[in-house]
């Protein structure tokens, strides 16, 4: 069963992270991971987006997964497709990020096992927004 950390909880993450990486970020400003993450860019976050098919979006390049990164990452917010969340869970073990955030919607219990099983703190099926909006 996936348990998401309780809202105070949230508060404190989203009060301590700096940089979040956008897995599924896209160049389009009609879409929802568009307008999540440029809201988050507006209140002083560092976005970085993940996506392989965009250059760049909010103004900042963009990288093709997330062993491109350079450097830590306080959280990786994803907008894909649940089934897409073992294999990301997998290459979130391999890089230097403290917490996997799956977008309102998206969850599943074989990522969620995975990332608990290393320590992990995982946020599944929250909006990134609505959230940080809650608890500020």
């Amino acid at each position: 069963m996936i348990e998401n950390p309780t809202r105070e909880e949230i508060g404190q993450i989203l009060k301590r992270s700096k940089r979040i990486a956008v897995v599924g970020l896209s160049d389009n400003p009609e879409r929802t991971s568009h307008s999540v993450s440029k809201a988050m860019q507006d209140q002083g976050y560092e976005i970085i987006p993940v996506n392989p098919v965009i250059d760049s979006a909010l103004g900042v390049k963009a990288v093709a997964s997330l062993e491109e990164i350079e450097g830590p990452v306080d959280i990786v917010n994803i907008f894909r497709r649940s089934e897409f969340l073992p294999d990301l869970a997998r290459e979130f073990d391999k890089i230097d990020a403290k917490i996997f955030w799956a977008q309102l919607g998206v969850m599943n219990e074989e990522a969620y096992s995975f990332l608990k099983e290393r320590g992990y703190t995982v946020i599944m099926d929250r909006c990134i927004k609505v959230e940080h909006a809650l608890t500020k």
